[in-house]
């Protein structure tokens, strides 16, 4: 009856209370699996085409807890992408931002980039929500004190300092999304917004 599941359990419980349900994975309802302790939101069916993934984001974000996403889709691309932009900015100018950022790492492409990491206060960002939707790039959301606690940055912002109380917000926010991953890109910022690239770098390990 409902095509999207939330449940608080362990993830054998999820896997016991689906038996003889999952059927396709057209058809499947998506299901998320948080633990009790709000540490992971886990996107255990119909992850891809059910909408689990983003579902798992969702929850995450809600949380504060870690999405876990295994799809190959979405967890073989490498580069995470950190975004900080002034109120009101268009998804266009961010667009450009991130297309310059990633033609200075080779000329990599938006397909390579496996989620955007922000700030709190940028969670309901029109223009970040709309550049995010129209490439089907998944946001992540990190609280204030989570990016106050690792804030190490390469170029400290005045304005960023007055108007948000740390020294940079995309460099910070990259680096917790992606905790194995090289800073290949350090901030760079036009029009309005700041941008920066992480690299996972797991598969070298």
């Amino acid at each position: 009856q409902h095509a999207q599941w939330v449940m608080v359990a362990a993830s054998g419980i999820a896997v016991r209370f689906l038996d003889g349900l999952a059927q396709d994975k057209h058809s499947d309802p998506a299901l998320v699996v948080l633990d009790e302790a709000g540490r992971y939101a886990v996107s255990l069916l119909a992850g891809h085409e059910g909408g689990a993934n983003r579902l798992a984001y969702r929850v995450a974000n809600a949380v504060g807890a870690v999405p876990v996403v295994t799809t190959a889709t979405e967890a073989l691309k490498p580069l995470v992408v950190g975004i900080g932009c002034r109120k009101g900015v268009s998804a266009e100018r961010i667009e450009a931002a991130v297309q310059q950022a990633l033609e200075g790492l080779g000329g990599r492409r938006l397909n390579d980039v496996r989620e955007v990491a922000t700030i709190d206060l940028k969670a309901d960002e029109p223009g970040l929500i709309e550049f995010c939707a129209r490439h089907d790039l998944p946001l992540r959301i990190f609280a204030h004190d989570t990016v106050a606690a690792r804030a190490w940055v390469t170029q400290p912002s005045d304005w960023v300092r007055q108007n948000v109380g740390l020294d940079g917000v995309c460099e910070p926010c990259a680096l917790i999304a992606c905790t194995r991953g090289k800073l290949e890109v350090p901030k760079m910022a036009l029009d309005g917004v700041a941008v920066a690239v992480v690299e996972d770098k797991w598969m070298e390990a």
